[in-house]
């Protein structure tokens, strides 16, 4: 995989310490409440694999994960693909400690991977469904 062919960045500053991020994003009874809802068993775990089906506009995109690097309350990292679909991209997500709370941010690359002709992979749809997790869904659920 050629690393940073379409690398996509979405950044975000939460109020919270690292911990309490690092936990909203590895943790499975946490991370159905802001990511998807169906994902069935989470672990921050190098080897860990989970998969989940997602249907869009008739579409089923089975999700397969695969945790290639954790550092606890730093970073973590997977590999993300598809069953129905050729391709496979890749998904960091990086904390950063500043002075009042934590940033986050997420890489995306291989978009290039997968098929051209779906609009579900273009790098739009793609910086769009993460702002949303990330700036919308995430954001909103560590205000609780």
């Amino acid at each position: 995989m050629e690393i940073h062919q379409d690398l996509i960045v979405v950044e975000h500053h939460f109020d919270v310490p690292a911990k309490r991020l690092w936990t909203a994003i590895t943790e499975h009874d946490e991370m159905v409440q802001w990511f998807f809802y169906n994902i069935p068993e989470f672990k921050a775990e190098v080897g860990f694999y989970t998969e989940f089906n997602i249907t869009n506009k008739e579409r089923d995109f089975l999700h397969q994960w695969r945790i290639l690097e954790v550092v606890p309350e730093k970073r973590i990292v997977y590999d993300w693909q598809y069953e129905q679909y050729p391709g496979v991209g890749r998904v960091e997500f990086d904390l950063i400690m500043v002075r009042k709370g934590t940033n986050l941010r997420v890489s995306t690359y291989g978009l290039h991977t997968f098929p051209q002709d779906m609009p579900e992979f273009s790098p739009e749809s793609c910086r769009s469904g993460w702002n949303y997790f990330i700036k919308e869904r995430l954001a909103e659920y560590l205000k609780k």
